[in-house]
């Protein structure tokens, strides 16, 4: 890819659409957009259009698109805006993609494409052995071997899905924002619900990285935490070492170096 040349790299999650902007190596902007599946391709292209043009950048630079996905029904609208918008032909992370990741999955088909590319960059970036978490709408924890295995994980309800269930399960409970508290025994209702999500996930994030390392069995397990709310959990806890919130869009650049010749 030539320097003026840019690659779009996006992630399409159940809560958000991640955007990243690559000229090279180096990630010139980014920008992240609400799913909503009921958007047409049109509503979708004026989007790029606009956030293009903020950021002064020309969308017939762009050489490429890559895309992963976990929403299969917003995908015929979302391709077609790429197609009449940015007219190209976006690369999809799925069966028949060059990843250097060795699947041990079950059936791998099953398995979501935002959870390839962050073991992708995961083990690009920080080598092997390593655990990702990934704090979205559902919590991922993805374990990767010292050979690049992709060796399986773990998945929980999302910090977020939990709290709304709990409002929504009970009859007198309210309805809460997250937020930290340095003490955890609550005294009024909200502070309580918010210190038992909370810390109780902070927990939860800690037992399951210790018990994934025991399983994996391997010396310096690197644990990287990305996703929308790894900021606000990670610091917390004692078991990650590092936070990455654009693992996925570097993932997705990897992905592309690897496949660019045959896009």
């Amino acid at each position: 890819m030539e320097e003026s040349e840019l690659l779009l790299a996006i992630n399409v999650g159940n809560t958000n659409i991640r955007f990243g902007v690559y000229e090279g190596k180096k990630l010139i902007a980014h920008w992240k957009l609400a799913t909503n599946r009921g958007w047409t391709s049109d509503e979708f292209g004026m989007y790029f259009v606009n956030f293009f043009n903020y950021e002064k950048l020309n969308i017939s630079d762009v050489e490429a698109v890559i895309i992963s996905s976990v929403v299969p029904p917003i995908m015929f609208s979302f391709e077609h805006a790429i197609q009449r918008y940015i007219k190209k032909d976006p690369i999809i992370i799925g069966p028949g993609i060059r990843t250097g990741i060795n699947i041990k999955y079950e059936n791998p088909r099953e398995l979501g494409a935002d959870r390839i590319v962050n073991a992708v960059a995961a083990y690009e970036l920080y080598g092997g052995p390593a655990i990702v978490v990934d704090f979205g709408t559902a919590t991922t924890f993805n374990a990767i071997s010292s050979k690049g295995e992709f060796l399986g994980g773990a998945i929980c309800p999302g910090i977020l899905i939990s709290a709304e269930a709990l409002y929504q399960r009970t009859a007198k409970l309210p309805r809460i924002d997250l937020a930290k508290h340095e003490v955890v025994i609550g005294r009024n209702t909200a502070v309580s619900m918010q210190s038992g999500i909370f810390h109780g996930y902070v927990g939860q994030v800690n037992h399951l990285v210790h018990k994934i390392k025991q399983e994996m069995n391997e010396e310096n397990v690197k644990v990287i935490a990305t996703g929308g709310l790894a900021k606000f959990i990670a610091p917390e806890t004692r078991s990650i070492d590092e936070v990455n919130g654009r693992l996925v869009l570097e993932g997705l650049r990897i992905i592309y170096e690897k496949n660019r010749n045959e896009a």
